[in-house]
């Protein structure tokens, strides 16, 4: 099994509440971790700069495209932020996790 985390970002803490709960409904995830941030980037030409929450999310490789359309069909942005990052290093007993979780 490999493990990766993914990040999304969401316009509030309810989207990304909601987006956790199908996932963690669906056995698609394992843990997942809401954080406050502030967002700066370009978007059509123009300089934005908003406060958004970082759903991340710890999940088996093989969850990514499901988990990926999941977010698409929820997400409110037209283009959501959707990254996988591999997971190289891992605890036995956190990658057990991760593997009975989903």
């Amino acid at each position: 099994m490999k493990a990766i985390i993914i990040q999304t970002t969401c316009s509030d803490k309810n989207q990304a509440k909601k987006l956790a709960k199908v996932l963690l409904e669906k056995r698609l995830a394992a843990c997942l971790q809401l954080s406050n941030i502030e967002s700066f980037y370009k978007w059509e030409g123009e300089f934005c700069n908003d406060n958004e929450v970082l759903l991340t999310i710890k999940t088996k490789k093989k969850n990514f495209e499901k988990i990926e359309s999941i977010i698409k069909e929820l997400h409110s942005y037209d283009v959501p932020e959707i990254i996988a990052i591999d997971v190289n290093n891992i605890s036995k007993d956190y990658k057990k996790f991760i593997s009975k979780s989903c």
